[in-house]
């Protein structure tokens, strides 16, 4: 499993140089350690900085050691080392780094006599003693791990002594220190010490210096205070959610399963389980995990010729990964721009609709405004210029009609036509009758109108109200006759008038236009004809079902 990230830390002096490619791997490494590893790669293999290319090396190694992969970070840190010259003043930075590395990986292989010597060349090339302590904390844990505790509380003190106190780096030394000398003498009372150290991690928001304070508290109280140790293993457990690291809630699951109630512990070993197989297959994926144990023995046998062929292999391998990591990008990219030609057709088109809706609605509104503004005035100043003698009531009541017939323009629901419906339609007829015009109606009864729906009352309406506003207009026409016959299932309407007729240059306004369309929607047909002495014929045929 992978050692607690509090209990050491990896940060080392390297100076880190500033190239457009090094700057944006270094940046996608706490984010995205996929695409930072992609970036790290592309300086490994295309820098011409031998520095620069090690540096890489090292960050690659330490993205898929965080992934569980110690062997092949073993096997990058070693490439790294090859491009670094130990004479070479500049290069001592990474090397302390490599060999820091190093131990670390080999430790959590559990190969704590091997890994002690790395901290030893590390430390050889290290002249920043920040870093310094770092690498001897880490010795330290190693120490501890393989069970010398004298050693590694002779390490700790040191550092302890050295460390700023109240900071992360002292917390963490003292929280390892007390843990080191109860493993020591389980008699000693550490909890002092682990409870200073959480209290500074707490307060400087150290979530993985606390995740580590609650792992050491729960392993204390294990033994004497199984209900502190439960509280304890709560917090480290919940600490590892926010982190988001499985790798941690693993342990704190296990001291949950045992300090646990039956019930409790039965749901964490369900998670537990499931937690376990998903660790299990993404260390599965890992990649090169052959490394050391296979590089060192190739190494010892291989001259110079033998070690250049295994460079090329590797480079080999590497234009591989590269050609496969292009190609996905290509496709995805592929994909970006179909994606974004999709969506923008797609807007056009939505757009293109949203107008014609809205161009659709002002049609209809604009009809409606002609229908029944436009042609019903006309229609009240046709009576008031030609009756001699006017109900004023009944005029002011189709006035009043209009107005409420205007304020309710945008509806859509036509009105009830259908009581004494061939009266209102004599009435229409006749209000355009002057002095010195005729209006005469044939065939307009009851039985006609009878089963023809509300809908088409209404248009009809309006249509015949169209043709007896165009004809008072333009015709000039002394007789005017409209007849209405029942052939079936249809309304036959036919007009003729003795006036000027169609010109032949005629262009339809919006009426004639609006009456088309209205005699479409119902499914009838319209046509425009001379009468046979002179004038204007029109045949409107309508179904009513």
């Amino acid at each position: 499993m992978l050692i607690i990230a509090a209990c050491r830390k990896r940060t080392s002096e390297v100076k880190i140089i500033k190239t457009d490619d090094y700057n944006k791997a270094d940046s996608l490494l706490s984010l995205q350690k996929d695409s930072a590893f992609y970036y790290f790669n592309k300086i490994a293999t295309t820098s011409q900085d031998s520095f620069e290319r090690a540096l890489a090396y090292n960050n690659m190694a330490t993205i898929i050691a965080d992934a569980g992969d110690f062997f092949g970070s073993q096997e990058i840190l070693l490439t790294s080392l090859q491009y670094l010259d130990e004479k070479n003043p500049k290069h001592w930075s990474c090397l302390a780094s490599n060999y820091n590395e190093l131990g670390l990986a080999t430790m959590n292989l559990k190969e704590y006599k091997a890994a002690l010597p790395y901290y030893d060349r590390a430390l050889k090339f290290s002249d920043y003693r920040a870093f310094q302590l770092v690498i001897l904390n880490n010795k330290a844990l190693t120490y501890q791990r393989s069970g010398n505790y004298l050693e590694a509380l002779k390490i700790y003190k040191e550092v302890l002594a050295e460390s700023k106190k109240g900071g992360k780096e002292y917390a963490r030394t003292l929280s390892n220190k007390a843990r080191t000398q109860w493993l020591l003498q389980p008699d000693y009372n550490a909890a002092p010490e682990l409870l200073t150290a959480l209290r500074i991690r707490i307060e400087s928001n150290d979530l993985w210096g606390q995740n580590a304070s609650y792992s050491h508290l729960t392993d204390f109280y294990s033994a004497n205070k199984p209900d502190s140790a439960l509280f304890y293993a709560r917090k480290r457990y919940s600490v590892a959610q926010e982190l988001n690291s499985p790798v941690d809630r693993i342990p704190a699951l296990r001291e949950l399963i045992k300090q646990s109630t039956p019930h409790a512990a039965q749901q964490y070993f369900a998670e537990y389980q499931r937690l376990s197989d998903s660790i299990q297959i993404a260390r599965s994926v890992a990649k090169n995990q052959f490394a050391l144990i296979r590089y060192e023995a190739e190494k010892a046998k291989a001259d110079n010729l033998e070690l250049q062929k295994d460079v090329t292999e590797k480079k080999y391998r590497i234009i591989r990964q590269n050609i496969v990591l292009y190609t996905i990008l290509v496709l995805f990219c592929f994909t970006i721009v179909f994606a974004i030609l999709w969506y923008r057709k797609r807007r056009q088109r939505l757009q293109m609709e949203a107008e014609n809706r809205v161009r659709k609605m002002q049609l209809q509104t604009s009809k409606k405004v002609h229908d029944v503004v436009a042609n019903g005035l006309y229609r009240i100043m046709t009576e008031i210029e030609h009756r001699d003698h006017l109900d004023r009531e009944q005029l002011l009541d189709k006035i009043e009609m209009l107005y409420e017939q205007s304020r309710d323009i945008s509806y859509e629901k036509p009105e009830d036509t259908q009581d004494d419906y061939q009266e209102k339609i004599a009435d229409l007829l006749r209000s355009f009758a002057a002095q010195d015009t005729r209006v005469l109606v044939a065939g307009n009864s009851e039985q006609l109108w009878k089963g023809a729906g509300i809908r088409i009352l209404y248009e009809l309406e309006h249509i015949l109200q169209e043709l007896m506003v165009n004809m008072t207009k333009h015709s000039h026409a002394r007789t005017v006759v409209v007849r209405f016959e029942r052939k079936k299932q249809h309304i036959v309407i036919i007009y003729t008038d003795d006036g000027k007729g169609l010109p032949s240059d005629l262009k339809y306004g919006n009426g004639l236009v609006n009456t088309e369309n209205r005699i479409k929607d119902l499914n009838g047909s319209i046509s425009f004809g001379a009468n046979k002495e002179r004038g204007l014929k029109v045949r409107i045929l309508v179904p009513i079902q």
